[in-house]
């Protein structure tokens, strides 16, 4: 007798993914993609928006004020959100931002910075920078409205925009920018296996044709910068495991990363010192970037040391090959752009679990594909490690992103293994639930999650660590 099969989810149809490994993949400041790097970006375009206004205009100016909704403003000072915008309208860019920008801006509040505009040049400074309502009308929770203004206070120009997680912005009025076609479409992971089945193709060379249709780039060159990203995952390890002292901020939190990975050596059984490795890999970008430090997006800062603390183990701890390295990652950013795609990444949007809960099933993905498995049992695996972080709220003690996402961070990279592990050892067939599903049901919760739990500290952890 035949098992009867789950049914499909109803997955609206949507355009096809044209996310790009770069837009998703991004190196820059933590500790946060949505309150420091997205809120960097907007200040830095908004800042080319108003040097290309017309003369007469740009002779009436005379100061900048950005104000912060939402999430951004509820939690805005322990991200750093302030400094980032600042940072941004001053010149800085997160793909080459300097980890002592923000640092620097941060030890003197008071200080003003004198920024040309046209033949102008205008004073700002961290004052100007307004945290605004947490409860407001705007489409999405991570807003910021800039404005630039005339002697009498009236708007000579402004923008609203809006950081959509991972690092990613958009503005009222934004559209998708123009861009090649996938040659490869697909909006689901049952779309996606039957791309995979038309064209005979492994998972990583699937991707690798969509990126080179849609940037346009050649395979070499996308190859080239996934390995410099690569490298600066492992830079971002590497750091963490050298840092110690306590973390910027009123916690307190000790560094723990470089301890960890000492005690681990020292543990008698083989499994335990590797899961011990695992757990001070994560611990070490967490870590750098709750500092401030330079991380790579995977899907986001929040969730950062995931990807990093897997793909470094399965290096040095593994003796996995750099080629099944770079294919794994490939693989690992289909089950994102998915993600990203049907639901969200962002905690503002749909709690930890998009931030997470994501980089668990791109880690258990990428884990899964670099050891030579099926598409089928990639997406199994992915799925594992998301199904069980459905529901996981996002509730920064103070604002920081320390407690608890620095743990959840290592939480998540084991999770990942086991989830890998679990769908390599089972029966594929008999799996029941799929990735769409499983994401379908990401962004139901999310919708469903109250604002307290999404990155706004007013609720969960954040709260009752404070009363009891």
């Amino acid at each position: 007798m035949t098992q009867p099969q789950p049914a499909e989810p109803l997955v609206p149809r949507r355009p096809p993914i044209d996310t790009t490994l770069f837009d998703f993949f991004k190196v820059g400041p933590g500790p946060s993609s949505s309150h420091t790097i997205g809120p960097m970006k907007a200040g830095s375009d908004f800042m080319a928006c108003c040097a290309a206004l017309p003369a007469d205009e740009l002779a009436r100016a005379a100061s900048l004020q950005v104000t912060l909704l939402g999430s951004l403003s509820a939690t805005g000072r322990g991200h750093g959100t302030d400094t980032a915008v600042l940072a941004g309208l001053l010149g800085s860019r997160p793909e080459s931002c300097s980890p002592e920008v923000l640092p620097s801006l941060r030890r003197d509040p008071q200080a003003r910075h004198a920024l040309r505009l046209g033949g102008r040049e205008l004073s700002l400074g961290l004052a100007d920078i307004h945290f605004g309502p947490v409860q407001h009308d705007a489409p999405f929770s991570n807003t910021l409205r800039c404005s630039l203004r005339d002697a009498a206070d009236r708007e000579i120009f402004g923008r609203e925009y809006y950081s959509v997680g991972g690092g990613f912005i958009q503005w009222k009025g934004w559209t998708p920018p123009e861009r090649g076609r996938p040659v490869h479409p697909y909006g689901t992971m049952r779309e996606l296996h039957r791309c995979l089945n038309e064209t005979g193709l492994t998972l990583h060379e699937l991707i690798l044709e969509n990126e080179t249709a849609i940037t346009g780039m050649s395979r070499p060159a996308i190859l080239e910068r996934l390995d410099d990203m690569m490298d600066a995952m492992y830079d971002s390890v590497r750091r963490g495991l050298r840092g110690s002292g306590r973390l910027p901020g009123t916690l307190g939190v000790w560094r723990k990363a470089g301890a960890l990975l000492e005690r681990a050596a020292a543990l008698p059984y083989m499994v335990d010192r590797f899961l011990g490795k695992l757990n001070a890999y994560a611990f070490a970008v967490a870590e750098e970037n709750a500092s401030g430090g330079v991380i790579v997006t995977a899907p986001t800062c929040g969730a950062a040391g995931v990807m990093p603390a897997l793909l470094y183990a399965m290096r040095q701890d593994l003796n996995i090959g750099e080629r099944a390295l770079r294919e794994g990652l490939l693989a690992s950013a289909a089950v994102g752009f998915l993600a990203k795609h049907n639901a969200g990444i962002a905690g503002a949007e749909v709690g930890c679990q998009g931030e997470i809960g994501v980089a668990s099933a791109m880690g258990a993905a990428m884990l899964t594909h670099a050891r030579g498995n099926a598409a089928t049992v990639v997406e199994n695996a992915a799925e594992v490690a998301l199904e069980h972080h459905l529901g996981l709220t996002c509730d920064p003690v103070g604002g920081y992103v320390q407690v608890p996402c620095i743990e959840r961070n290592a939480v998540g990279a084991i999770k990942a293994y086991n989830a890998s592990l679990l769908a390599t050892c089972e029966e594929s067939a008999h799996h029941l639930v799929s990735l769409d599903a499983a994401i379908m049901a990401m962004g139901e919760t999310g919708r469903e999650m109250s604002a307290k739990f999404k990155e706004t500290s007013e609720g969960g952890l954040a709260v009752s660590i404070v009363e009891c």
